[in-house]
């Protein structure tokens, strides 16, 4: 069949309309893609698990997870409502306040690294320099960047909002350009059109297009913040994380079941209030 034939079916085939198996009969055949797709994906699974061996659960292994299910099903209540500085309600607090500053400085600092790393708003080398150093920030873990401020500001909470910060940046900087690439520019030549000033611009134009899509940003970056804050109390970082451990580490399993479950209980808390406030900002509603 000819090229000129091939053409006329294919406009006598869009002229009417297609049945089911017509459509199915005419769909593209990529099965060479997809087989070439699982052969990879086999091929990457087989490499991956080629150097895992799991050798069983340990005796200590075994131990420790009866003791942990046996703390959940039996906390501590005494520590799960006391008031004291090394009880739950108030290391929780402490928690929470790492992930807000931790949040709130990041999400501040990471505006102008945003704008300065935006192809529509700066020269490209300006923008690729920009995005090389976010790039350099967002490589290095949350663990690493705290074990490297724990040596500048000591052990305690102000480590934990300075690691945050810095972690902060990194995501939230790429969330932002995002956000700013993807601008409408129309509104901006309106208002260009106008008469109004860079302020004006900035202000009509720019800020109502970026406010719901910074601010649910940063309230996704709190909820990694508030996870991550248990974890860099681990290395001496503030917060519950290191209670957690030193618990873990002594055996007293009815205190890291209230451990356990003041954390599950702030995250489920957290979760709900931020998801409610992405879908009014994302809907409206």
């Amino acid at each position: 069949m000819s090229k000129k034939n091939r053409i006329e079916i294919l406009e006598e085939t869009l002229d009417r309309k297609l049945t089911a198996a017509e459509m199915y009969a005419s769909r593209p055949r990529k099965w060479l893609l997809y087989t070439a797709i699982v052969l990879v994906i086999v091929l990457l699974v087989g490499w991956s698990a080629h150097d895992i061996r799991f050798t069983g659960l340990t005796a200590t292994g075994t131990e420790v997870a009866k003791g942990v299910v046996h703390g959940v099903f039996n906390p501590d209540t005494a520590l799960m409502f006391g008031t004291g500085e090394s009880d739950v309600p108030y290391l929780l607090l402490q928690t929470i306040a790492i992930a807000v500053l931790g949040t709130l400085f990041g999400a501040i600092l990471a505006i102008p690294f945003a704008f300065l790393a935006s192809f529509n708003i700066m020269p490209k080398p300006v923008a690729y320099v920009v995005r090389v150093l976010i790039l350099m920030i967002r490589t290095i873990p949350s663990i690493v960047w705290a074990l490297m401020w724990i040596r500048v500001t000591g052990p305690g909470a102000a480590c934990g909002v300075i690691t945050q910060s810095v972690c902060s940046i990194g995501m939230i900087s790429k969330m932002y350009i995002t956000a700013i690439e993807d601008l409408d520019t129309n509104i901006l030549e309106s208002l260009d059109a106008m008469g109004c000033t860079p302020f004006q611009k900035i202000r009509y134009g720019v800020i109502p297009q970026l406010t719901a899509s910074f601010i649910s940003t940063t309230i996704y970056r709190f909820d990694i913040n508030l996870k991550d804050a248990t974890t860099l109390g681990i290395v001496g970082a503030g917060g519950i994380g290191a209670s957690l451990v030193q618990c873990l580490n002594s055996r007293r399993w009815a205190m890291v079941g209230a451990f356990v479950w003041g954390l599950m209980l702030l995250v489920l808390i957290i979760e709900l209030i931020s998801t409610r406030i992405r879908r009014k900002l994302a809907h409206g509603a």
